[in-house]
């Protein structure tokens, strides 16, 4: 069994992995920090920014995982899959900003839901309600 829709969202989320590695290096480079943030607000907020990434994305592509295993699955897991990696980039250029952002807001709400939506599935499928 091929689960395509979770390959190309690990893939989708390496890329994103390392266009946060890029922008935590620049900052790095600019202002020749090696280790931790020293204390530079805007590195700091970089490295929150993949931190948040990393802690719900295995999360995300484990119940993706296992809901395309189940034969449930259809294009919307694709779409639903697509949106959170969306929302994960909008949630890291919302988090460069010093005050609230909205694009830190959607990109939460969008992970959050999509965390909430697909346990629910998951959940149904399980007991045989999907």
């Amino acid at each position: 069994m091929i689960l395509q829709t979770t390959l190309c969202l690990a893939a989708t989320a390496a890329v994103i992995t390392f266009w946060h590695i890029v922008r935590i290096g620049q900052v790095r480079t600019r202002e020749k920090v090696l280790h931790g943030d020293g204390g530079n607000v805007l590195l700091g907020r970089r490295m929150r920014a993949q931190l948040n990434f990393v802690e719900s994305t295995p999360f995300v592509l484990i119940l993706i995982a296992a809901i395309e295993m189940t034969a449930k699955a259809g294009a919307w897991l694709a779409i639903v899959g697509s949106i959170f990696m969306l929302g994960r980039v909008l949630h890291a250029f919302g988090m460069d900003s010093d005050k609230p952002h909205v694009l830190r807001m959607i990109g939460t709400i969008i992970t959050a839901l999509t965390l909430l939506g697909l346990a629910i599935v998951a959940v149904l499928i399980a007991l045989g309600r999907f």
